[in-house]
Formats: C-alpha cells, sequence, structure tokens
C-alpha cells in the first residue's frame, strides 16, 4: 500500500488538550507516528509529529482534519512532505555518535552560544536538542548566585576529537564560558563515584598555607606550594620542604583552622545532591587526613585519602606518617574505590585544581578541572571556572528542578 510522510509543525500558545486533540485526529485516519517532539518557551508551544498515512483521499482528508482542529485549539499548523528517501536517510543517522555538549557560566550571551554552534555546524555536526538546565532568571530581583547552563546534543562523526575540543577551549578562554564535551554513552548516564581534591577545590584555601601564617612562614610555603601547583617542581619534593618548614606547629592551631576552613560556593548543594541519587563522594587529598576527616563529618563523605601529620608531645615534628598522597597515589585511590564499590572506572568523576590531579582527572570517565591552574585546564576533559562546584551536577545533566526537589 503507497503511504504518505508528513511533517506536522505546531506553533502558538501553550494550553492543556492540545497534543490530545491533534493526535485523536490522527487516530481517526490510522496514521502511524514515526516521530513526536514537543518544547515550550515562555509559554510558547513548537510542537512536531512526523507522521504516515494511507495516500489518497485519507491523506488529502486527514491535513483538512488536522487544519480545522488547530483553528479550534486557536493555534497554527504547517505541513510538509517528506519523501521516502529522505526519512530513510534520517533514520539511518541513528547509528552516527552522539555528544553532550553543556555551556556554563553565570549568564549566556548570544554570542557564547552563536560561537559555539558555528564550530558544530563546521564540523557537519547535527544538533538533536537543546535543553536549559537552569532555572529562569529574573530580570528585576537580583541574584545571589546567578548560574545559566544550557545542553546541546550533537550526533555525527569527529576526525578529530583534539581539534574538536582545542576550538572548544579558545571559546571558553575568549568569552569567559565554560564548556565541557562528552561521549554521550551508557557511562555518561550512570555515573556513581565522584572524587574531590580537597584544598582549592572542596574548600576556597590551602591548608598548608594557612598553617604556614601560624607558624611564621606563610610567604616561603605558599611560594612552594604555588610551584607545585603549576607543576613546576615535584609535588613529593614539595610537600616535604614545606613539611620542614611546619616543625614545631602546636597541635590545638589545627582545630581552629578546621572551624573555619571555606567551603567552596555549591559544595554543600552538590554533594547533598549527589548521595540522594546514590553515588559515594570521596576526598583524594594532597593535604591532610585531619582537615580530611573533619570535612567528612560536615558533608557525609564516603572515603578520605590524604596525608596524615606526625605529632608528638602536642606540636608537629615536620614528618608525616605512611606514603605521601601524590598525583599516582590518587588516581590509584580512585581506582581502588571503584574496585570496591564495584563501580567501573568510565562511571567515575574527579574533581580538581592542581598539577597533581591531572592523573586522576584523566583516569576518570570525566575529569573535571574546577578553577583550576592554566596547566590543568588545558589538560583536562571539561573544566568549571565561571560558578561553584554544584556546576558538576550540569555535566551529569540534571535541571535544577531535579535538585531543587530534593532541598
Amino acid at each position: 500500500m503507497a503511504t504518505d510522510i508528513f511533517l506536522l509543525n505546531i506553533s502558538g500558545q501553550d494550553k492543556p488538550g492540545l497534543t490530545s486533540g491533534l493526535t485523536s485526529v490522527l487516530a481517526q485516519y490510522g496514521a502511524k507516528v514515526l516521530d513526536i517532539g514537543q518544547a515550550n518557551i515562555h509559554d510558547t508551544l513548537s510542537l512536531g509529529i512526523l507522521f504516515e498515512i494511507a495516500s489518497g483521499e485519507e491523506s488529502s482528508a486527514v491535513q483538512k482534519d488536522l487544519l480545522f482542529k488547530a483553528y479550534e485549539l486557536g493555534i497554527k499548523a504547517k505541513f510538509k512532505p517528506i519523501t521516502h528517501e529522505d526519512y530513510e536517510k534520517w533514520v539511518n543517522l541513528q547509528g552516527k555518535d552522539r555528544y553532550i555538549i553543556t555551556i556554563l557560566g553565570e549568564k549566556l550571551a548570544a554570542e557564547q552560544i552563536s560561537e559555539v554552534t558555528k564550530v558544530i555546524s563546521e564540523k557537519n555536526l547535527n544538533i538533536d536538542s537543546i535543553k536549559r538546565l537552569t532555572g529562569r532568571i529574573s530580570l528585576v530581583k537580583t541574584e545571589d548566585y546567578p548560574r545559566a547552563s544550557i545542553q546541546l546534543s550533537i550526533r555525527g562523526k569527529i576526525d578529530d576529537k583534539s581539534d574538536f575540543t582545542s576550538k572548544m577551549m579558545e571559546i571558553s578562554r575568549e568569552l569567559d564560558v565554560d564548556i565541557a564535551f562528552q561521549e554521550d554513552n551508557i557511562f555518561r548516564r550512570n555515573r556513581r563515584l565522584v572524587c574531590f581534591d580537597m584544598d582549592s577545590t572542596l574548600i576556597q584555601t590551602e591548608v598548608i598555607d594557612e598553617l604556614a601564617e601560624l607558624a611564621g612562614v606563610g610567604e616561603e610555603v605558599k611560594a612552594i606550594t604555588e610551584s607545585a601547583m603549576q607543576g613546576e617542581i615535584d609535588f613529593n619534593e614539595s610537600f616535604k620542604r614545606r613539611m620542614n618548614l611546619l616543625k614545631g606547629l602546636k597541635e590545638d592551631v589545627l582545630q581552629e583552622v578546621a572551624e573555619r576552613l571555606p567551603i567552596t560556593k555549591g559544595a554543600r548543594r552538590l554533594i547533598d545532591t549527589l548521595h540522594n541519587y546514590g553515588f559515594k563522594t570521596a576526598i583524594l587529598s594532597g593535604g591532610f587526613t585531619y582537615f580530611g576527616h573533619y570535612l567528612q563529618k560536615k558533608l557525609d563523605i564516603d572515603y578520605v585519602y590524604a596525608n596524615q601529620l606526625e605529632i608528638k608531645d602536642g606540636a608537629l615534628t615536620g614528618g608525616y606518617i605512611g606514603e605521601i598522597v601524590d598525583g599516582n597515589k590518587k588516581a590509584e585511590y580512585l581506582k581502588e574505590i571503584a574496585e570496591k564499590e564495584s563501580i567501573d572506572i568510565g562511571q567515575t568523576i574527579a574533581v580538581g585544581d592542581g598539577a597533581n590531579d591531572l592523573q586522576m582527572l584523566n583516569l576518570a570517565g570525566l575529569g573535571i578541572a574546577f578553577h583550576a591552574k592554566p596547566k590543568v585546564k588545558d589538560n583536562a576533559q571539561s573544566s568549571i571556572s565561571s560558578i561553584g562546584l554544584d556546576g558538576v551536577l550540569y555535566l551529569l545533566g540534571y535541571h535544577d528542578r531535579h535538585i531543587d526537589l530534593l532541598e
């Protein structure tokens, strides 16, 4: 039996019963729905229905009845005939690779979206959908914590992923926006473990620098810390040199520092949401277990791996107990926790800011450089520099309504 294929496009004021009314007309003629999609922007509906129907009288009649139903509902209807050849070409695109691009910022401008989509077009990729992940922004009320995010689902073959990523990073730097690029695979939709660096990631300070200030060696230790985070000197060597400078610092100072640790914006929102959705969390830090365990209790973290200070007679000896937790150890611990929890490495996320985080960022299924040093940002899979730690949730595809529902 010969059939016709039509794309019905509906636009107008959204109201209850639109989809029901239109599909009931199609049902009367035994039409087969091949695809359907709907979006609403500012209470304005955009609905598309791709359907197949027997050629001849029924084909003409269903169009007439749909136009009449649209008139009754106060909406506009347009028809576009689709050839069977074009339909099959469209169907065959289903086997193409799929990717997710997430754009993040305090506010998103047309220029930022334009430049991102220009690269997508130049690479002959197709945008399947665009979805806003953050709530609507008031133009009257000032937001305490402004943030905006949209997610683009794209499809096609990317021959040179490094070139594609490089172009996105260039846009990110020039237009002050975060752009994350991920493969849309089963692991992306089933992440289960998130591992955080502590200093300058989960908290907005470097604890060892805080301790150094109290020990009177602040400038010396800060210089070594910065050089290590930039990757200019070996982490283990820098750690030993800094520890030696802390020799003699009284133990009771540790509690004072712990109690005033500045938690990073968005951290509690992120971790509470992760736990509510069944994620495991871990701190993997080149800092100290004393502060890691303090944060573990405060934020309800599942695992903590960090360096243990050596304390004798109520004061720091300048030494440490056990192996130094450097970049290699962080990656090892990430793998160890994943194996213990029976989680595939592709289902893991690592978040960090320093050069000693790169191994775990590159090992994890998703590595996120958070307000990171240039070297780290340039070598990580994704980065967040414009908003707080809860930006991780948008990279996972969560909408604000999924998060706020739990608060």
